[in-house]
């Protein structure tokens, strides 16, 4: 579970330095990293919590669209992490729906990648 949550916040990491429009605040590269820490432990409550109702709703929209649908819910949960972050006083910010939409094909390759990586050196070869 650590595993997987430092995971989550390495994806973060990588879209908020690769997209100009995500930005954490701070001076120095600790500070970022506290930073996006704490919005990785909001993104895991949100993907917890909210995300399940998002795909249930979606869930015609996602099956036509072959899961691509799955994007776009992704992108409005990093919206709403970037609202919760404002409302708590975490500096970390999405400038607009490209953005987030470019964020959340970030997050969520870099996401699999990494699990997937993980999964496999916590498997028994046999």
């Amino acid at each position: 579970m650590l595993a997987s949550f430092l995971a989550s916040a390495a994806a973060l990491a990588v879209a908020t330095y690769l997209l100009p429009g995500i930005t954490a605040q701070g001076d120095n590269w600790q500070e970022k990293s506290i930073t996006v820490l704490g919005v990785a432990v909001l993104f895991g409550l949100v993907n917890a919590i909210v995300k399940p109702l998002f795909k249930f709703v979606a869930a015609p929209l996602v099956m036509i669209s072959l899961g691509l649908f799955l994007l776009v819910i992704n992108a409005c949960l990093l919206q709403l992490v970037a609202w919760l972050a404002g409302q708590l006083g975490i500096g970390w910010q999405v400038d607009g729906w490209g953005s987030a939409f470019l964020g959340a094909l970030i997050v969520s390759v870099v996401s699999f990648i990494l699990n997937a990586f993980i999964k496999r050196r916590g498997e028994d070869h046999r």
